[in-house]
């Protein structure tokens, strides 16, 4: 799609030029060729080893904990050769499945620098969830903090073989192998284990949707995380370019970022690796505070922070927001589900342009974003995703595959470094998830004569509450195994502060009594509590159907929005 060049693209132009910061160049076989960096880390072993640069910085904060970088390092070491030495070998499985503490990171780049597969385990899964995404994904070794340990605890005959090292077990009430006292005995071995990593090596497997009823794991490649530190770094350095620095003899300050994302999602995934490579006070918290958050950010000078529309809007809206607090903030994200209009501009009248908004849109499978819209373009443009990233070629498709006119909706279809492997196990879902090197994100939009895109709708299935997918077969499985449920279907209604919220419509069988409390805490008994619907409606009529049997969910939003 040709349109004037910003001064931002040229300023990309010149980064990746031959020779530049950020060269690139073509591979692969002509008209399916892909831009890739040759400059850069090649694994994330080698983003852990460049780690060891800052030293006596710190890299984690959590509570009344701090860990330099040098100390992370040490750590990460200790627990490589833990897993050495119970038999990971490079390629196995190693779970991980704890709340945003210092260990997961520890963990994570243990698995990297070893050639380990890191399973990132959902948090907030239940008992069987586990169980399912362990012997899916074929985990030899789980990484557990303590609740998780609990939660799985009762279905462990369901995986014999599974060893467990288990963190922030206080009470050290199970027979799992304690974290200090195990990697206590390995002092002395603060250097990496010598293992050679390739950038095709596979790196993760992240669980996404589909709407089978069953999370897919998402194979990521050490390439595919790579070029998404690339992308961003790029991303932070044309950004840079463009605002003027009047003393440039002024100190930087340690950038400082506060994590909101959970881990296991690839947002939170990506700010980790971001920090480390940069160098970042990484900030954490125990679960989402809106007045902690606060605190945090005035304590901690924090620079950079976002995360879903419901969190910004919870900071932004507080009393405190306007107390200054907020002062050291120069940028602010926003995604993981649709940023309201609003919200940017309040970020913009609220600190007078002086902190750049930001937004990604993109998906595990695509190892983060592939459009991105920040700073005055977003200002300018609130609505639009923004524009593709350099790595990435993306097209609108129609139904009968060809390529959409500016402003027509269609399918956004993706090429490039960073999207993933395919779905671990799953040929026929990976072979469904493509079109000839394509990949089909079930994403409907549409690009303008600019060159700006817009995300409308999805085709897939998926309701995406504050930030977490939600996927509908799942629930709706669950609710039909119901014996008061004749019929149910799963709608995500356009909500202030979550972007979604869950509703079921519910036909009951004759002379059942159901109430929604009742339905609400039955779904809560088998699956996490983000699946709960938090609208239900009763419907006295059959649920609208196409003549091949599919609910009409269009119909229904339609219907229940009003």
């Amino acid at each position: 799609m040709a349109h004037p060049m910003t001064p931002r693209e040229a300023v990309i132009a010149e980064l990746t030029a031959a020779g530049g910061p950020f060269a690139l160049q073509q591979v692969g076989e002509p008209g399916a060729n892909l831009r890739v960096y040759t400059t850069g880390p090649k694994s994330l072993r080698d983003v852990l080893l460049a780690t060891r640069d800052h030293t006596d910085n710190t890299f984690l904060v959590y509570e009344d904990e701090r860990v330099s970088f040098a100390d992370h390092f040490q750590r990460v070491a200790r627990l490589a050769h833990w897993l050495q030495d119970v038999g990971v070998v490079k390629g196995d499985r190693v779970a991980i499945g704890m709340r945003n503490y210092p260990e997961w990171p520890v963990s994570f780049f243990a698995c990297q620098a070893i050639g380990a597969v890191a399973v990132t385990l959902n948090a907030w899964w239940t008992g069987p969830e586990l169980v399912y995404g362990l012997s899916d994904s074929g985990t030899k070794v789980a990484l557990l903090d303590a609740e998780r340990l609990a939660s799985l605890t009762p279905h462990l005959a369901e995986v014999p073989e599974l060893q467990v090292l288990v963190a922030r077990d206080e009470q050290q009430r199970t027979a799992a192998s304690q974290w200090e006292t195990t990697l206590a005995s390995y002092n002395r071995r603060l250097e990496l284990p010598e293992v050679v990593i390739e950038s095709s090596d596979y790196a993760s497997i992240m669980y996404t949707s589909g709407t089978t009823g069953f999370p897919k794991g998402a194979l990521h490649t050490h390439a595919n995380h790579v070029t998404n530190i690339q992308n961003t770094l790029l991303s932070a350095t044309a950004a840079a370019a463009l605002v003027p620095n009047p003393d440039s003899s002024a100190s930087v300050p340690q950038p400082s970022s506060l994590q909101t994302f959970p881990f296991f999602h690839i947002g939170g995934l990506t700010g980790l690796y971001m920090s480390a490579i940069g160098g970042a006070k990484l900030v954490l918290m125990y679960r989402w505070n809106a007045d902690q958050a606060i605190d945090l950010i005035a304590r901690e000078k924090i620079r950079s922070w976002g995360g879903v529309p419901t969190v910004v809007r919870q900071v932004l809206e507080h009393p405190r927001a306007a107390s200054g607090e907020l002062d050291s903030l120069v940028s602010i994200g926003s995604g993981g589900a649709p940023v309201p209009e609003d919200l940017i501009k309040r970020v913009g009248d609220m600190f007078e342009s002086r902190v750049a908004p930001g937004n990604g849109y993109g998906a595990t499978e695509t190892t983060s974003a592939i459009i991105t819209n920040g700073g005055a373009e977003y200002l300018a443009h609130p609505n639009s995703v923004g524009r593709p990233i350099v790595t990435v070629d993306v097209r609108i498709v129609d139904d009968a595959g060809n390529d959409c006119a500016p402003g027509k909706i269609g399918e956004l279809w993706v090429r490039g470094p960073n999207v993933f492997a395919g779905y671990w196990d799953k040929p026929e879902a990976t072979e469904q998830a493509f079109n000839r090197g394509w990949f089909l994100s079930g994403d409907l939009g549409y690009v303008d004569e600019e060159g700006f895109y817009y995300v409308v709708d999805r085709k897939k299935d998926v309701i995406i509450r504050a930030g977490e997918n939600v996927y509908c077969a799942e629930v709706e499985g669950v609710l039909h195994h119901h014996p008061d449920i004749a019929d149910v279907a799963l709608i995500g209604l356009p909500h202030r502060e979550l972007g979604e919220e869950v509703a079921a419509v519910v036909e009951l069988k004759p002379g059942a009594d159901l109430s929604a409390v009742e339905l609400q805490s039955y779904v809560a008994e088998h699956l996490a509590k983000f699946n709960v619907p938090s609208r239900v409606f009763f419907s006295d009529e059959p649920l609208p159907r196409t003549a091949t049997g599919k609910v009409l969910k269009r119909d229904l939003k339609q219907r229940y929005v009003a």
